[in-house]
């Protein structure tokens, strides 16, 4: 009787239908895209001062834009990739640094101010916008076209550079990728 009872019951279950919120679904719907760009700046910046991330995660986070493991992992959040390319750089370049530091001390910065000098804008940049607007896609995406659309004082990396993944594949302009969506 029991295994009777537990066929029945597994029939008489229905699997519930899958809600995926809208905030997940712009995450899946956008993960590939941003997987490409990062992979792309983190290969670039990696190749030229001699970091070795040893993984490379896209996830869906809500306060930050990436993490470095003491493993060596770097995980980074998929609305990076719509950042401006000279903000988006920077926290590339500070999470590669954790590869060599995993604190927060003076030789840190230190790491991070002989890569890019202006860090300290660009971070300054970032925090005004996560309080004026928020990092919410559409916010972010506005974002970027105004700093597109206006000189940037601080960016070295504007639009018209391009970004090389270190191999032979062709490179990808920054607008180019963007306008993939």
């Amino acid at each position: 009787m029991k295994q009777v009872w537990r066929v029945v019951r597994t029939i008489v279950r229905r699997k519930k239908p899958v809600v995926v919120s809208g905030a997940r679904q712009a995450y899946l719907t956008h993960k590939e895209f941003a997987r490409k760009v990062i992979v792309t700046l983190v290969e670039e910046y990696a190749t030229r001062h001699g970091f070795a991330p040893k993984r490379i995660a896209i996830r869906h986070t809500r306060r930050r834009w990436g993490s470095c493991s003491a493993a060596g992992n770097l995980n980074f959040s998929y609305k990076l990739a719509f950042l401006p390319s000279c903000l988006a750089r920077y926290v590339v370049v500070h999470e590669l640094c954790h590869l060599r530091h995993l604190h927060h001390r003076d030789t840190f910065w230190q790491e991070v101010a002989s890569l890019m000098p202006d860090y300290a804008d660009r971070v300054a940049v970032i925090r005004t916008m996560e309080r004026t607007t928020g990092v919410s896609l559409v916010a972010l995406q506005a974002w970027r076209q105004k700093h597109d659309a206006e000189e940037c004082s601080f960016c070295v990396c504007d639009t018209k550079q391009p970004i090389t993944n270190g191999s032979n594949a062709p490179t990808l302009q920054p607008s180019a990728i963007l306008s993939e969506l």
